[in-house]
């Protein structure tokens, strides 16, 4: 139904800007005003696994209207639809399990970039957008992409692309932690297609699910949290269907000044006419935009913009652990960004959330009772005491599925073609 973006520009150095001071920057200047939500989404189906979901009325607080955010996600299947739909119908209240009741709203934006680490399901890309206020926080595994087109006509990229193919940092650590990646090998050698990981033969280096493909797939986010100026912005979310045919800079100025409804519609048909149809094609539009607009007013060019990744230059490739400064860059503050596959330092000490009695493992939300052989520090015995786990409690599978992904578990099988 719709779509809108801008272009990207260079990079400046970064700032550091705490939520708390961004917050106490709206109240006093009186811009605590929740902006207006306009959005519109258009697909053209060849496979049938791309699933979207909207959600622009969701309540952090029941009852209380001032507590509104909204919802916005795509779900590229693979190998059958069952993880898309899975992913749409439960992966938001996985999500919003893994967040503290009763808490604030500095601290809910804070707590939001690790609660969208938990949940875990089984072949889908996701890309999931949460829009508080002027706060945007994007989570994604696999190769779909969201990008912010600001009203200073800046293009920005919101996700890292886990195809290994394009992905060096993603292809080492799937071989250090016991995978081979390379290209499917046909009879005499010859070796053809985008590079896997094997065994499986999937492209990407993390999705949701794929429980099939060895433990190296791993369905850990990319999370990247930024709040816009009051003058707003434009999310573009899209499948990798759009985003094979177009450029960032393409979809933004297919769509640059008109409504989401309409913007949504040219993108896709940009794709579909650059390209054809070789794959699903879905395109959501978010428009953030001041009460006293009904859409986007377009923002006046400037010369020669270049796409500008919020990832900051090399960070863009940043998955060493270490989390990145906060930044400032024209009229969007960068608050958060983690890439690591390493759920310590994603999850670090948090609470250990009990219900009823029971544990609750931190990222596949089942819960499990104690016992005398079960702590937070050690899990039927994965846990060596000479160097305990610091992190939250994990059940038994996600002990052994964060052991693949960190490179502690010995090969045990070569790859197979």
């Amino acid at each position: 139904m719709a779509t809108d973006i801008r272009p990207r520009d260079p990079v400046l150095p970064p700032t550091m800007v705490p939520l708390a001071t961004l917050i106490g920057r709206e109240l006093r200047g009186g811009k605590s005003e929740k902006p207006a939500i306009r959005y519109g989404h258009a697909a053209f189906a060849k496979r049938g696994e791309d699933y979207f979901l909207v959600r622009p009325d969701c309540l952090r607080v029941p009852g209380d209207a001032s507590s509104s955010f909204s919802v916005f996600a795509i779900f590229d299947g693979h190998n059958g639809v069952s993880a898309a739909v899975f992913a749409k119908e439960h992966l938001l209240d996985h999500v919003m399990s893994a967040i503290p009741q009763g808490i604030g709203r500095e601290e809910w934006l804070e707590t939001l970039p690790r609660a969208l680490v938990s949940g875990e399901t089984s072949g889908t890309t996701a890309t999931l957008v949460v829009v508080d206020g002027w706060t945007v926080t994007v989570a994604s595994v696999g190769d779909s992409r969201c990008i912010l087109d600001s009203q200073d006509g800046v293009v920005s990229l919101l996700t890292v692309d886990h195809r290994l193919e394009e992905n060096v940092e993603e292809r080492e650590r799937v071989t250090a932690s016991g995978g081979e990646v390379g290209r499917l090998n046909l009879c005499g050698g010859k070796e053809i297609g985008p590079l896997r990981c094997w065994p499986g033969g999937l492209c990407l280096s993390r999705s949701i699910g794929d429980t099939d493909v060895g433990e190296f797939i791993v369905p850990i986010p990319h999370v990247k949290q930024v709040k816009l100026s009051s003058a707003g912005g434009r999310l573009i979310i899209a499948s990798d269907g759009i985003w094979d045919a177009l450029s960032s800079e393409l979809a933004a100025k297919a769509c640059r000044g008109l409504p989401a409804e309409l913007s949504a519609k040219l993108v896709v048909k940009e794709a579909l006419r650059t390209s054809g149809l070789k794959d699903d094609t879905t395109c959501l539009v978010v428009d953030i935009i001041p009460t006293d607009h009904t859409h986007l007013p377009l923002s006046p060019r400037k010369q020669q913009n270049k796409f500008k990744s919020l990832l900051f230059g090399k960070k863009s490739q940043n998955f060493s652990g270490k989390p990145n400064k906060l930044s400032s860059v024209g009229s969007v503050e960068e608050l958060f960004e983690e890439g690591s596959a390493m759920l310590e330092e994603r999850l670090g000490k948090i609470h250990l959330k009990e219900n009823s009695g029971h544990l609750r493992c931190a990222i596949c939300q089942m819960d499990q009772a104690p016992n005398n052989d079960l702590s937070v520090a050690s899990v039927d015995g994965f846990c060596p005491a000479s160097n305990p786990w610091e992190g939250p409690y994990l059940c038994a599978d996600c002990w052994r599925k964060k052991d693949a992904m960190e490179g502690k578990r010995p090969r045990e099988s070569t790859m197979s073609r």
